[in-house]
């Protein structure tokens, strides 16, 4: 597989670890921006969490370990959530639905990609 075509996808997996630790910690400390972006604490919440520490989890195996069949599926179920979510919460103004959709658009490009560095690999 070319490197070149790997960049993006890598990139994207460090987009994913740098964006995630963070949000994780202050999930897990309860901050104030947190509460003030995804609400106050409730299950939901914590299901959420669970997600975010997986998206993290394979973010950082795979940057390890890069298989790009393994990142095409974990960033396409980013992108499907991340562009889901303004749907779903009825907003644009949310900060938590802008990030998403700028990284889903990040993300887009780096299937992109990998999609088109499978096709040359045959």
């Amino acid at each position: 597989m070319n490197q070149k075509n790997l960049l993006f996808p890598k990139l994207s997996l460090v987009l994913n670890i740098l964006v995630l630790i963070p949000v994780c910690s202050g999930l897990l400390l309860n901050s104030n921006w947190v509460v003030e972006s995804f609400g106050i604490e409730t299950p939901a919440r914590a299901i959420l969490l669970s997600i975010y520490l997986t998206i993290l989890v394979f973010s950082a195996a795979l940057l390890y370990r890069f298989d790009a069949k393994f990142v095409m599926a974990l960033l396409s179920v980013q992108v499907v959530y991340k562009i889901l979510s303004p749907i779903m919460v009825g907003t644009l103004t949310n900060p938590v639905i802008i990030s998403n959709l700028f990284i889903a658009l990040f993300h887009i490009y780096s299937l992109n990609k990998l999609i088109s560095s499978e096709k040359q690999n045959g």
